[in-house]
């Protein structure tokens, strides 16, 4: 599924965000120390080899929110963004620091005149946001920083199962 707003290209599927060769970067719902780690972090430090990790150690730790650039290694784009998103019943306020990483990444992105980026869906997984809210509070925050941007032309989210891309759609739908 694809919406366009004011030019910019938001566009749903499903897949493997560590195999994303159609955009400039991909982010990383990274843990505090940047390392490798289970789900999405495991994922793409494993595609991108050893050289991921050691240029991540010097930034970490990021807090709740926070978003880092770094080269994309083995990957096959020019770059990973990597924010933290808050684990859910902990982090609070919940909503605000997922808000937060959206919008850091997407601002950091535009800074690095970065056309293309794949979101995975962040905190969904070991850090247990549930996926309805995330949709919720991911597209309504891509939509309002939207404006904002001058060089991203092209958002995909890139959720690992069909529930989760029939959730975000329908969020879409209604945006």
């Amino acid at each position: 599924m694809e919406k366009s707003i004011s030019g910019v290209k938001i566009e749903l599927t499903s897949g493997d965000i560590a195999s994303q060769p159609d955009t400039d970067t991909i982010v990383n719902a990274a843990n505090a120390w940047l390392r490798t780690g289970g789900g999405v972090a495991g994922a793409i430090h494993r595609a991108a080899g050893p050289g991921l990790e050691e240029e991540c150690r010097p930034l970490a730790p990021i807090k709740p929110g926070e978003a880092v650039i770094t080269g994309a290694h083995n990957l096959p784009n020019i770059h990973v963004i990597h924010c933290l998103g808050p684990v859910y019943g902990r982090d609070k306020p919940e909503a605000e620091l997922l808000r937060n990483c959206y919008r850091n990444a997407l601002k950091l992105a535009d800074k690095h005149k970065i056309e293309s980026i794949a979101f995975p869906s962040v905190s969904t997984g070991a850090f247990g946001y549930p996926v309805e809210e995330a949709a919720k509070v991911s597209l309504k925050t891509i939509k309002a920083t939207i404006p904002e941007l001058g060089n991203v032309k092209k958002i995909k989210m890139v959720l690992f199962s069909k529930t989760d891309l029939e959730i975000f759609k329908r969020q879409l739908s209604v945006l």
